[in-house]
């Protein structure tokens, strides 16, 4: 009896189930996948890539004509922590990641992701267009941590926030920095009749 159990075990161990060789091989793929687009641009709505793909090459063309000036190449530098400003007014929605002096690493807008008029303040393009600037971000400096700033009363603020967690980057505060009047202006004198 103890022979046959010993046979029993040492089949087990010497069997690979087929099962857990094709989700590796899955597993893998996605990996690659990944790294093919470091954007994030295969989540991405068909016709916000199309968009997208249609500005890069006409930005691509205006860089081959001739009289066109060089710029200096850009030395690669890593920021792992930094700031996200998020701007969300009645009509846009603007983010901007900064290191944390203020330079300017990545921006978005939902004018530039392809939306117009009403949608441009809408939580989905805030989510969209928070998404286009972590990728950014993340391919070109490596920035894993940012502190929030949410300015304005737009529908797009809480959906950006919640983006820039969900796109993998670690939030160590949010603070609201929203101008607020401290009795400022002057109000109207009241309206003779």
């Amino acid at each position: 009896m103890t022979d046959d159990l010993k046979n029993t075990t040492e089949n087990e161990k010497t069997e690979v189930k087929p099962e857990t060789v094709a989700v590796e091989k899955i597993k893998d793929e996605e990996k690659e996948e990944k790294n093919d687009n470091p954007l994030g641009l295969e989540e991405l709505p068909e016709e916000i890539k199309k968009k997208l793909e249609k500005k890069k090459a006409e930005k691509d063309q205006t860089k081959g004509k001739k009289g066109a000036k060089k710029r200096k190449k850009r030395v690669a530098r890593k920021v792992s922590i930094g700031k996200a400003f998020v701007k969300a007014t009645y009509n846009n929605t603007i983010v901007t990641l900064t290191d944390m002096q203020g330079n300017v690493i990545a921006w978005a807008s939902a004018g530039m992701a392809g939306f117009k008029g009403p949608k441009k303040s809408t939580p989905y393009a805030a989510s969209i267009i928070t998404r286009l600037a972590v990728g950014k971000a993340r391919e070109d400096y490596g920035l894993q941590e940012v502190s929030v700033f949410v300015r304005g009363v737009g529908t797009g603020r809480e959906s950006a926030v919640r983006a820039l967690n969900s796109n993998g980057l670690i939030i160590n505060s949010i603070k609201d920095i929203t101008p607020i009047p401290h009795n400022g202006c002057r109000p109207k004198k009241p309206r003779r009749v």
